[in-house]
């Protein structure tokens, strides 16, 4: 299986100057020896919906892809949604993926069920693949209730596949798991790698459980994923690779963290 590395820039940076100067670093380093030693880790990055357009027409010919970091619940396509981008809109300014579930996104937006459910259906009806993202608060955690959240969460797909089995099919191509606790997320607080593979494992088997098409889905994981830690996770055959928030920000530290996901799938 591919490694996968994605960058979350969130709402970084700032301008347009530092968009392009982080690009520059970035496909300069893919493009030179070191970058190729990523060579078997899909490396993706996820600027903020202004600068989508931009970066994905720097990314063509590169083997870097582009995503967002959210669509539209309303419509994937038009309507009077003020400050909304549909799916169709993300996909023609060029981006391929798109990112939903974001802890952030729960948090800040209140996003529900239902919510999630539609933002991917329209995702998929846009031929967006999707990164979804899920994980538990440090009360959860403390509580020991990690994988009771998840189960909620993953239903998500469940309903969605009742609502469409013949996705079930292109779901393995398409979907992407990242597992993000949500206390680990830009705090320096990072969970053992026994406990993220054994969550791995309970995500890859309720996947499979849904439907056995989704028997080798990607699995990624974020929460202060670094370039000293990532070796760690990138050993264990469970952790498929890695969505990074500051550290996708430099391109030196992000392509290190993708050269340990290569190293360890090679």
């Amino acid at each position: 299986m591919q490694a996968w590395v994605i960058g979350n820039w969130k709402q970084n940076p700032a301008t347009s100057h530092d968009v392009n100067a982080l690009l520059d670093d970035l496909l300069s380093a893919v493009s030179e020896k070191q970058g190729s030693d990523a060579a078997g880790c899909q490396l993706m990055v996820a600027p903020s919906c202004i600068h989508i357009a931009a970066v994905s027409d720097r990314l063509k010919g590169s083997s870097v892809l582009s995503a967002a970091q959210d669509i539209s619940a309303y419509s994937a396509s038009t309507g009077a949604y003020t400050g909304d981008c549909s799916a169709q809109q993300i996909a023609d300014a060029g981006a391929t993926w798109t990112i939903l579930g974001h802890s952030e996104r729960r948090q800040y937006h209140q996003e529900s069920h239902d919510c999630l459910l539609q933002k991917m259906t329209h995702a998929l009806a846009q031929n967006l693949g999707v990164v979804f993202c899920i994980g538990e608060t440090q009360a959860q955690y403390d509580a020991k209730e990690t994988l009771a959240v998840i189960d909620v969460q993953l239903s998500v797909i469940k309903d969605l596949l009742a609502q469409n089995p013949k996705l079930a099919k292109d779901l393995s191509a398409r979907l992407i798991i990242a597992y993000e606790p949500v206390w680990a997320i830009g705090t320096g607080k990072v969970p053992t790698v026994a406990e993220v593979s054994a969550t791995h494992q309970h995500i890859k088997q309720t996947l499979t459980g849904f439907n056995s098409e989704l028997d080798n889905m990607t699995v990624l994981y974020g929460g202060s994923v670094n370039a000293d830690n990532a070796d760690s996770f990138a050993a264990d055959s469970m952790i498929d690779g890695a969505l990074v928030g500051g550290a996708s920000l430099k391109a030196e530290s992000f392509l290190a963290i993708a050269h340990a996901f290569s190293r360890a799938m090679a």
